[in-house]
C-alpha cells in the first residue's frame, strides 16, 4: 500500500430522512476533504438510518430500499464525490431484481460508483438477506476490505478478508449502549443526551464506560492486531430510533494502537495517515504465515448459522 489519509465520520442520523442524512454526508465530506482526507467513510445504513426498520414488514422494507448503483441515493453520493473530488463510503438498504433486501455499503469516487458490499450477518429485520461473500478491492494504491458491524465480531471474517489481501478494513457500525447481560452494559438515558451541553461529564462517562468504548476496546484493537491490518470504525452519535449511540469514530493501526478517535458528543470527523511500514512490521502478519490449515477442519464443518445480537429486537417480541 501507499501512504494515505483516511477519515472516519460520525453523525446523528434522522430516521427515514434520506435528504437530511445525505445533506450531512455532503457537509461532513467537504470538511474532511478540506483536512486532506482521500477516503471519507460513514457508518452502517447512514443514508436511511438503521434501527427504526426493526418493525417493518417486507413490503415496507422494500419501499425504503433502493437499487444500487442507479438509485437516487447512490446517484447523489456520486455527485458529491465528483464535485469534491474524493471517495465516499456510506450505507443503505439495497433491493435487487428478485426483491431481496441487503444491508449494503457502497464506495463511490470522482468517476462514479466503484463497488458495494452486503452485510454477511444481518439481523435488525428478519426480511434482510445475508451477503454471500467478501469484498476486497484496489483503491488509491491500497487494498481495501469491508465488513459491516456484526461481521467484525467474528474473527473468521476479519481473518479471511485479510487473507484476501486487505490492508485496510472499513468497519461501519451501528452499535453500543444496548441491553446486554455483560457487566456494566445497558442503554443510555435519552435525557442525558438531551442535556449533553449542560452536563457533558455524565454522558461522556456513559459513552466511555462498558456501555460504549469499554466494550468496543475489548475486541476491536484485537481484530487489527491479530491480522496486522488497519481498521476504520464508524458509528452514529446520538439518537438512533429508541436508543442513544456513542459515536466513538476510530482508526486503529496494525499494532492495535489507536491513531485517531472521537470523544465529541456530536457530529465529528477523525482523520489519520496510514503508512505501509506498519503493515510490514506488524505481529499479525507473522501470525498469518504461522497458520497450520491442516489443523482447522473443525472451523469449516457445516452448521446452521444463526445471527443473534445480545439484545431483544422488536420483531422477536
Amino acid at each position: 500500500m501507499r501512504e494515505i489519509r483516511v477519515a472516519a465520520v460520525q453523525f446523528e442520523t434522522r430516521d427515514n430522512d434520506k435528504q437530511y442524512n445525505l445533506g450531512r454526508i455532503e457537509h461532513l465530506t467537504k470538511q474532511a476533504v478540506e483536512r486532506g482526507a482521500e477516503i471519507v467513510s460513514f457508518h452502517e445504513c447512514c443514508i436511511p438510518a438503521y434501527s427504526w426498520v426493526q418493525p417493518l414488514d417486507k413490503q415496507q422494507l422494500l419501499e425504503i430500499s433502493e437499487s444500487v448503483p442507479d438509485g437516487p441515493s447512490v446517484t447523489k453520493l456520486c455527485e458529491i464525490a465528483s464535485r469534491l473530488n474524493t471517495h465516499i463510503m456510506a450505507g443503505l438498504f439495497e433491493r435487487d431484481e428478485h426483491d431481496n433486501v441487503f444491508n449494503s455499503y457502497v464506495t463511490v469516487g470522482p468517476n462514479g460508483f466503484i463497488t458495494k458490499f452486503h452485510k454477511l450477518h444481518p439481523f435488525v429485520n428478519p426480511h434482510l438477506t445475508p451477503g454471500e461473500g467478501y469484498r476486497v478491492i484496489d483503491l488509491l494504491g491500497c487494498r481495501i476490505g469491508f465488513l459491516i458491524c456484526y461481521d467484525s465480531n467474528l474473527p473468521e471474517n476479519v481473518r479471511v478478508t485479510t487473507m484476501l489481501g486487505a490492508e485496510i478494513i472499513f468497519m461501519p457500525h451501528v452499535t453500543g449502549c444496548l441491553p446486554s447481560v455483560m457487566p456494566g452494559r445497558g442503554s443510555v438515558a435519552p435525557e442525558l443526551w438531551d442535556n449533553r451541553e449542560r452536563d457533558p461529564a455524565r454522558l461522556r462517562q456513559e459513552f466511555n464506560g462498558p456501555k460504549g468504548r469499554g466494550w468496543l476496546m475489548r475486541w476491536l484493537p484485537t481484530r487489527a492486531f491479530e491480522n496486522g491490518v488497519y481498521a476504520v470504525f464508524t458509528n452514529p452519535i446520538g439518537r438512533d430510533y429508541n436508543t442513544i449511540k456513542p459515536g466513538l469514530a476510530m482508526i486503529l493501526d496494525p499494532y492495535g494502537e489507536t491513531l485517531a478517535e472521537s470523544h465529541a458528543l456530536g457530529d465529528d470527523i477523525v482523520i489519520a495517515t496510514l503508512t505501509p511500514d506498519k503493515l510490514e512490521n506488524a505481529s499479525g502478519r507473522r501470525y498469518l504465515k504461522a497458520r497450520r490449515p491442516e489443523l482447522y477442519d473443525k472451523l469449516v464443518e457445516p452448521q446452521e448459522s444463526v445471527t443473534l445480537p445480545g439484545w431483544e429486537m422488536e420483531h422477536e417480541r
